[in-house]
């Protein structure tokens, strides 16, 4: 392993560097950084302590600052302390300026403002915090997307990243022998989507799951014959409704909801054309 120092540096929360930096060191097997987040950092004083930390701590150094004397300030002290430095949005914003013939705002965690959208999230994450796992199954017609799945497909966090994007998000679980509410079976203009998932992998995950709990016994719930029969129903009913189906046997949470994002996205588009 290739160890060495990774100094983050933002006026804001840092998160766009952690997620940036986080999806390019993953390509890297034989990397392992040493993660330093500088957040916040708004006033020479702060842009001090971080030059010091390099200084002791020498590596790659990437930021995101809007504030063009601080901007200077690190790049000339990673100059003299000759250590790299990236401004990891600068080609983006070079391109976004030249398109659009405009000058940034440069005003530092501006994303991060207090406006309609911001609080549109919140009211989609009190949303899907309200509607987990089949609650209130009467107010199901409210969401913009509702996920319908067996126990342990990752239905709640999906839910609740797609609610950070602003989606008004529910999830059902599908329960073999147990109806679905109402709301699920008449027309609706929520999103509904299937997830499904190899039921060898599933019994392995709930297995683990009760052992978390201290629950040694073997049950129906980890049944290998009674999972594939509970996949298996799940999937038929799914097609029976029309429903698209994604299967989450490899995929992350991230990746489960980008494809529903998409898929939403789809439908609301073929709607806007008719």
């Amino acid at each position: 392993m290739t160890k060495f120092h990774l100094h983050l540096v933002s006026d804001a929360t840092g998160e766009t560097l952690d997620s940036i930096t986080k999806a390019a060191l993953v390509q890297f097997s034989e990397a392992d950084a040493v993660v330093h987040m500088w957040s916040l950092v708004r006033a020479e004083r702060q842009l001090d302590q971080v030059l010091v930390a390099v200084e002791n701590h020498p590596g790659i150094v990437l930021f995101t600052l809007v504030d063009a004397t601080l901007r200077w300030g690190l790049e000339e002290g990673c100059r003299r302390l000759q250590v790299p430095c990236v401004a990891v949005l600068d080609p983006v914003m070079a391109v976004l300026s030249n398109f659009l013939g405009a000058e940034s705002r440069n005003q530092p965690g501006i994303q991060h403002a207090l406006d309609a959208q911001y609080f549109d999230r919140i009211d989609a994450m009190n949303f899907c915090m309200a509607h987990d796992d089949g609650q209130l199954p009467d107010d199901l017609t409210a969401a913009d997307v509702i996920v319908v799945g067996v126990s342990r497909t990752s239905k709640t966090p999906t839910c609740i990243y797609l609610a950070n994007r602003g989606i008004k998000a529910a999830n059902v679980p599908f329960v073999p022998n147990v109806p679905l509410p109402d709301p699920l079976m008449q027309p609706t203009e929520a999103f509904i989507v299937g997830l499904t998932t190899s039921p060898d992998r599933l019994v392995q995950i709930r297995r683990n799951r009760l052992l978390s709990l201290n629950q040694n016994e073997e049950t129906d719930y980890i049944d290998p014959e009674l999972v594939k029969e509970e996949v298996a129903q799940a999937r038929r009913l799914f097609n029976k409704r029309g429903w698209p189906i994604i299967d989450v046997s490899r995929r992350s949470i991230e990746e489960t909801a980008a494809a529903i994002l998409t898929l939403h996205q789809n439908r609301l588009e073929e709607l806007a054309s008719d």
